[in-house]
């Protein structure tokens, strides 16, 4: 039966009280070389050696300290708890007179020591040998026997679930040495050490490489049976100094993502730095990150401009340690005098422009809100900023809005149009467009769907066993979404490199393995199901970033700039006027028509099945 914490610490007492008595006694006895010497004379001090310890060791907390879960730093601890007691105890032999062989009291500093180190040593082994070979304790492998390996088995030895059984690494160097008890193999033989010793996790303590080392190690163990967790980059470890708690999921990212490259610090700053920034959509999954990345770079002013309550919320009180300005303001992109009053009260210089929907099967049901929001609120804030004197303008695209199969993509399509048609009217102002596809982790993205499928054991689904999708993580997209904006001017579309696009079904796959389980199939009926569902109103199989083959390269290796055709602001603005009525009068069929002439290769098939049509 388990025991109180308040009895564990009354036996530990208990039982330095007496160890310490009898090392007293034991110290006098190997002093003279006679066991049966007699130690009467030498009994006060004796008695009063534990009771001057007991004390120092309370107040010095060598009974607070959990002794499972002790660390090699209470070393020191204890050396200077029984090193203090000695000081005292000495010191009371002397003033009081009592008579103790000096020579005797080295011995007894000695052996005291080692018996408080040593008993807690001891325990803490027995207690950590039990805990880790019962059949609770988890079997693990750490991928990568270096310094950050090492570190990581020292981590573990206090924790109790877990049980190192190998060391897996590629140099073959150091292939079947050891670290302490623990046997050093080859990559090769993980899948058999794996089976052999039920393994189910393999922790990958390799943060040193690079990005494209470190995909191709995770691609490598995604089809073996076990869950993947990972130590972060180097740069992310604080102090260098591994801890247990550094380890996390291998995540979608890892897989995903692509090698980091290094932005251009005067493209980050040049529109942001000793100037205002205002930031439409802050709440959001692009736009919240934005604004972290503004900040950093010291803008005089940052003003969060958001609709959802909770959203500006959220944001705001993430910001709120960092020296800068922040100015939440709750309004929507269609509300022209609000705009103009925000722009004019804080010279607004910059404003990035993220505000915007984008799910494309909400949009498909609920069309009027996602072409007022999306096309209506960009003309309507792009040009407010351009006549209240607003320097740099830049919209947050997508790549839906290429050949658009939807009307959310057509929306955003007549987005960008808008700034274009701005351009050669207000040349104060430097409009630019950044044209990307899918983020890992936004709201709306599949990712989030998938692990919340996943931790309820599936199935997953997936549209189209053909889909594929482009990728970027959120951090990197807003990166170059800035930079890209400062190179911007002429009503410029700029295009991120999105690399190459993924099947949807490989990424259901990929998160399956990486989560520790099978994809259920013909012979693993045990596994998580991918159901496919079939394509949804307006959803395309394949998206694209270019509508012509007009595109040029810039100074940053993944950007590049588009030249697409527009139509004339008076002319666009005449068009929006005529979509606003047929969309006052719920006739969406008509919108259909009108965007099929203003959008290039819009070609929306699935029928119009807004709920208010």
């Amino acid at each position: 039966m388990d025991l109180s914490r308040l009895n564990k610490r009354i036996i530990s007492i208990c039982t330095d009280f007496v160890g310490l008595l009898l090392i007293a006694i034991l110290a006098i006895w190997l002093r003279f070389g006679d066991v049966v010497f007699p130690v009467t004379e030498y009994a006060y001090a004796i008695a009063i050696f534990p009771l001057i310890a007991i004390p120092v060791f309370i107040r010095l907390g060598l009974y607070r300290a959990v002794i499972r879960y002790i660390s090699y730093r209470f070393v020191f601890v204890v050396f200077w708890a029984v090193s203090l007691t000695f000081l005292l105890w000495s010191t009371a032999i002397f003033l009081i007179d009592l008579s103790f062989p000096r020579s005797a009291l080295i011995i007894a500093w000695v052996m005291a020591l080692l018996f408080v180190l040593g008993s807690r040593l001891m325990v803490r082994a027995v207690l950590t040998g039990v805990s880790k070979n019962s059949k609770e304790a988890s079997s693990v492998i750490i991928y990568g026997a270096g310094e950050s390996g090492r570190q990581l088995m020292k981590a573990m030895e206090i924790i109790p679930s877990k049980k190192l059984v190998a060391f897996v690494d590629d140099d073959e160097k150091i292939v079947k040495q050891q670290i302490g008890s623990t046997k050093i193999y080859s990559s090769r033989e993980l899948e058999s050490l794996i089976q052999n010793h039920n393994v189910s996790e393999v922790l990958l303590a390799i943060p040193s490489i690079s990005f494209s080392a470190r995909k191709k190690i995770i691609e490598q163990l995604e089809s073996l049976p076990v869950k993947i967790l990972t130590l972060p980059p180097i740069d992310e470890i604080v102090n260098g100094k591994v801890l247990f708690s550094d380890i996390r999921e291998v995540s979608i990212e890892d897989l995903l993502g692509r090698e980091f490259v290094l932005p251009r610090q005067n493209l980050l700053e040049k529109n942001i730095i000793n100037q205002v920034v205002m930031v439409s959509g802050a709440g959001g999954s692009i736009g919240s990150e934005l604004c972290r990345q503004v900040v950093k770079q010291k803008p005089s002013k940052l003003i969060l401009f958001e609709r959802n309550e909770f959203s500006l919320y959220q944001i705001e009180k993430e910001l709120k340690d960092f020296d800068v300005e922040i100015i939440s303001i709750l309004g929507s992109v269609s509300n022209k005098k609000k705009l103009a009053h925000v722009f004019n009260q804080y010279k607004v210089n910059t404003v990035y422009h993220a505000a915007a929907y984008k799910h494309v099967p909400l949009v498909e049901h609920n069309i009027e809100e996602g072409i007022v929001n999306n096309s209506f609120g960009t003309l309507n804030i792009a040009k407010t900023s351009a006549e209240c004197g607003v320097n740099n303008f830049v919209l947050i695209s997508t790549d839906k809005a290429v050949r658009p199969t939807n009307f959310m993509g057509a929306s955003k399509r007549l987005a960008e149009m808008s700034l274009q048609a701005l351009q050669p009217e207000y040349t104060k102002t430097s409009f630019s467009m950044v044209r990307f596809g899918n983020v890992l982790g936004s709201s709306g993205s599949v990712i989030p769907l998938f692990k919340k499928q996943i931790a309820t054991g599936g199935p997953l689904t997936v549209t189209h066993k053909e889909m594929t999708r482009y990728f970027m993580t959120i951090p990197e997209a807003s990166s170059l979404v800035i930079q890209a904006g400062a190179m911007g001017g002429g009503g410029a579309v700029f295009v991120l490199d999105m690399g190459k696009p993924v099947k949807i079904v490989d990424l259901a796959k990929k998160m399956i393995h990486l989560s520790g389980f099978e994809v259920m199939d013909e012979i693993n009926k045990n596994g998580i199901e991918i159901k496919f569902t079939g394509l949804r109103p307006g959803e395309k199989l394949y998206e694209e970033l270019l509508i012509g083959d007009d595109v040029d390269g810039t100074e940053h290796p993944k950007i590049m700039k588009a030249h697409e055709g527009y139509i004339p602001l008076t002319e666009l603005e005449k068009e929006f006027k005529i979509i606003q009525g047929y969309l006052d009068k719920y006739e969406y069929n008509l919108v259909h028509l009108k965007l099929k002439e203003l959008v290039s290769g819009f070609n929306h098939t699935s029928g119009i099945v807004d709920f208010l049509k």
